[in-house]
């Protein structure tokens, strides 16, 4: 039996599950457009473990989603994993948020693209086949008319992901679908997770990095009035 705590912090979703053998037992997650992990993370882990009956001492692994996304998303929730990894001396299993965000749509047939905002006309993106088999690398990839272009003249492109808002306004092609409102999400790297588990695919607690795909660039702030 696998008890696996799964960390996703990539985005505005603040999301922990609880997975046995790669099935979802408890799920908290808070789809605010708001930045919450710093204040929620801790909690919702405790909530979650609580709410299933589950020691920390019972778990098996620590699952985190490595990225693209937040640069402060994915350390917080990656220094997390790693503290509770150190804690309980068990493993540290890193999950590619486009991949788990692509497990969301299940279709027969075309590919499926998962998308993430990477401010102005950019978007982090990969594409999946309706078997998730990854058929393209990760990119940054900056939008216009004839993105996708190749894909979209051979079937139906489901763009899934909050960097779905920019590209509909710019896509039009009749293979186009965008599936709107979605985020990355705990819930899927349940089976992710435990699959990576069996094979002990694991990582280093010591070195692990999130993947940023970009360098981090800090704003100015505004000036004030």
């Amino acid at each position: 039996m696998a008890l696996i705590l799964n960390i996703e912090t990539s985005t505005t979703n603040c999301s922990v599950s609880l997975s046995k053998n790669g099935e979802t037992l408890h799920l908290k997650e808070d789809y605010s457009s708001n930045y919450s992990h710093a204040e929620r993370l801790h909690v919702f882990i405790d909530d979650t473990l609580s709410n299933a009956k589950i020691d920390r001492s019972q778990l098996n692994a620590i699952a985190v989603s490595k990225g693209p996304g937040s640069y402060t998303g994915l350390r917080i929730g990656v220094s997390a994993a790693k503290g509770l990894c150190y804690a309980l001396d068990i493993p540290l299993i890193s999950i590619s948020t486009l991949e788990a965000l692509a497990h969301q749509v299940k279709v027969d047939n075309g590919v499926v693209v998962p998308m993430l905002d990477a401010r102005r006309m950019e978007v982090y993106s990969a594409i999946f086949s309706s078997e998730f088999e990854q058929i393209r690398t990760i990119e940054a990839q900056i939008l216009d008319e004839t993105s996708f272009e190749e894909y979209l003249s051979r079937g139906k492109v489901y763009f899934v992901g909050n960097g779905v808002e920019k590209t509909k306004g710019l896509l039009t092609h009749v293979n186009a679908v965008f599936i709107e409102g979605k985020l990355p999400s705990a819930n899927q790297m349940s089976k992710l997770a435990y699959l990576k588990y069996k094979k002990s695919d694991t990582e280093d607690v010591a070195y692990f990095e999130p993947y940023y795909l970009k360098d981090f660039v800090a704003l100015k702030p505004k000036p004030k009035k």
